[in-house]
């Protein structure tokens, strides 16, 4: 049997401004954007060439949802964005002035940065090195 994650919901006050961030911010494709209802939107965005596992974003509806927003982990990491050449991607992030709330560190696994979003989320910037291969 084959299993896999497909979507990741992510909260968000409004469905175009996240999607503004995610394609011009963080170089991200939009991939689907299907109006369900007048409120409802089918919206998915993932890393430029990455197929496997992307965000749906929801638009938060209720008050429980829209405490959420910005803080879908509890304050710690929520997301892992990995990458193939860290200071490439990092840079770019600083010229599109991303909120990097941890510089960048040598770890045991890689070189890692951890940055908010638009609405808070905390995400590590990665790149695995050779010795944690099964990160990749």
């Amino acid at each position: 049997m084959k299993q896999r994650i497909s979507h990741i919901t992510l909260l968000v006050n409004d469905y175009d401004e996240a999607i503004k961030f995610y394609i011009e911010k963080l170089n991200f494709e939009l991939l689907e954007d299907t109006k369900l209802s007048e409120d409802k939107r089918w919206v998915l965005v993932a890393p430029t060439g990455a197929k496997e596992c992307c965000l749906l974003f929801a638009k938060a509806v209720n008050g429980e949802q829209v405490a959420s927003i910005g803080n879908q982990a509890g304050g710690r990491v929520f997301l892992f964005l990995y990458t193939d050449d860290f200071w490439r991607d990092y840079n770019r992030m600083l010229e599109r002035n991303i909120n990097f709330v941890r510089p960048p560190r040598e770890e045991k696994y890689g070189v890692v940065a951890v940055f908010a979003d638009l609405y808070g989320n905390l995400w590590d910037l990665l790149q695995p090195n050779e010795h944690n291969k099964g990160l990749k």
